[in-house]
Formats: C-alpha cells, structure tokens, sequence
C-alpha cells in the first residue's frame, strides 16, 4: 500500500511540476506589438518586423514561429536605423525580399517610399543615397512583387480623396519606377470597405499573389482605428488589371477573428510549405495600440466556378510572443 501511495505522490509531484512550468511560461511569454506586420523567411528561421516608432524598424527573429527571441537587429535591435536611410520619421509598413546575396527592404517614411538594402536580414538596412521613390502627394506601404517573367510591380497606397491602391513597374534595380507605368488598382467603394461611411474611403495594405496565372491583391480597409477594419482580395488576369473584388468579402474580420482591427499584414510560406498570414488586431476591445501581432494559416482552395480562392482558418488564430521576455 505504501508504495502505491508512493508512486501516486511521485506522479502528483511530476504533474505538477509541469503546469508550474507550463504557467510560469505563460507568464514570461509576452505578446509583441508590431503594427503592419510582414515576416520574411530565410535559411531555416524567421524574420519580423513591423511598424514600431519614429527611430526604424525593430526586428525579431525565431525558428519555429513560435519562439521568438529579440529585438535582434544589427543596431541595437534594429534592422533598419534612422539616418541610414531615407526618412525622418513615421517609419511604417516594411517589406524584406531577397534578390540574389542581397537583402531590400521597402518602406515607408515621412509618407513616402523607400528602398534600402543589406547583406543580412538582421541589417543594417542602408542606402547609399538617401533618397525615396518619385511620385507626386503622399505615397505608403510599398509591396514589391516580381512576375513569373522577372519584371517587378510596386503595389502601394497613394492619399488622393482616400487611399488608394496604385500599381507600377520597377526598374531591375529597384531604384525607382518606370515613367509611364503608374495604373490605379481600387479604391473603397463596397459597403465593408467603409462602414463609417466617411468622405476619405480606406483601401491599404497590400499583397501580391499568383495562383493558376491570376493575380490576388489583398488588402485591407477602414480606417486602422475602426474596430471593423478587414482584409479582403480582389483578382485579376494582369497585374495591372482590371481588378475584380470577391464576393466573399472581407476573409479576415471581428467575423471570424473575434478580434477588433484585424488587417494589415502579410503573406509567407512556412518551412513546412503552409501559407500563412501575419497581421495586427487592437490592442483591445477599449484601446487600438498598441497594436498586437498575430497569425492565421491560408490556404487556396477551389471555388464554385473552379479558380481558385482564399480560405482563412480561424482555428488557428494565435497571438505571436516574445519568450522569457527576451
């Protein structure tokens, strides 16, 4: 009988010695606030950034999506640093793609656009000339998408009666956009798009993909602060367009998230081949910063009339956090 009890107490101990540690981690896991977030995968890990404050650009960086460990860029903590680069302040949206041995990564400051480059994803992000790309007014959240062909296409937002989203093509050396090239894509014109029904529609945030020779422009719409600011896509045979909205709009919102403010972000592969999409919801139901970062895996699945659409899994809806606050 003893031993029984024995055993009996050694398994208690072991048992509890385990949701000690599993809610000690709890503890220590804190949530990342990273606004208009984008990760960029690389040589088996996992690269962060997002919008964070007026010095540049914070990245994090994990290898398994779920640990994640930093800041971790090369100047103290960041990958891109003010006075590198082009800007001053107001260091919004990045995107980070490779070409080659070379790192870019397309921002915005100042509200204009940005190219910089460096030999890792952790930085620094530099340019040699500090300089944005040309274009009249106010111009954000760059994306950078290059064809099956090579040629490359800057989707961005440009503040014109709203923001719109506008494409044009680049110059092989990202440098700048090519005269001539510049095409709108959409604007706000559907009810979700802009459910305070004001005078300055809100289309931002875009992302680029290909799928069965279509192209997927996602993006996001309300004003950021709106608790009904959603994610949605629209399709078309040529990346400058026309573009035709889905019907299904928006795939991601309060709906099926369960969350205020979800949108902004951005898709990648995972190492396991998943698609996934990173963003930011409100900070809560009361407060909108700030804002925290989240992830939600994708996946296209086929449609009635047989092309290809966006499938969102609200199951897999987890925050994203910084382990042992570090």
């Amino acid at each position: 009988m003893l031993r029984y009890r024995s055993i009996i107490l050694v398994l208690c101990l072991l048992v509890w010695g385990q949701l000690v540690r599993a809610q000690q981690k709890t503890v220590d896991a804190k949530p990342i606030y990273l606004a208009d977030p984008t990760i960029f995968f690389d040589e088996g890990n996992y690269y962060l950034y997002g919008t964070s404050g007026d010095q540049g650009f914070l990245v994090y960086r994990s290898a398994d999506l779920k640990n994640w460990t930093g800041p971790a860029g090369i100047k103290n903590g960041y990958a891109l640093k003010k006075g590198d680069a082009f800007g001053t302040k107001g260091f919004w949206a990045p995107q980070v793609f490779k070409r080659g041995q070379t790192y870019y990564m397309a921002y915005t400051a100042d509200e204009q656009i940005a190219i910089a480059q460096s030999n890792s994803p952790l930085g620094p992000f530099k340019q040699e000339t500090l300089k944005e790309i040309s274009g009249n007014g106010k111009q954000i959240d760059p994306f950078l998408f290059t064809d099956d062909d090579g040629k490359n296409y800057l989707y961005h937002v440009r503040l014109d009666h709203g923001n719109r989203i506008f494409v044009a093509e680049m110059k092989a050396d990202f440098s700048d956009i090519i005269p001539g090239t510049l095409k709108e894509c959409i604007s706000g014109t559907d009810n979700w798009e802009n459910t305070a029904k004001t005078d300055w529609p809100v289309t931002e945030g875009p992302t680029v993909l290909k799928k069965d020779n279509l192209y997927y422009l996602f993006y996001s719409a309300n004003d950021f602060r709106n608790p009904d600011y959603a994610v949605g896509y629209a399709t078309s045979k040529s990346p400058f367009g026309p573009w035709t909205k889905y019907s299904g709009n928006p795939i991601i919102s309060k709906a099926n998230i369960k969350q205020n403010g979800t949108g902004h972000g951005d898709f990648f592969v995972d190492a396991k081949g998943q698609l996934q999409y990173v963003f930011h919801v409100h900070y809560s139901d009361q407060k909108v910063s700030p804002r925290a970062t989240v992830i939600v895996a994708a996946k296209f699945i086929k449609g009635k009339d047989g092309k290809a659409v966006m499938q969102i899994d609200p199951k897999t809806f987890r925050a994203l956090t910084l382990q042992n606050g570090r």
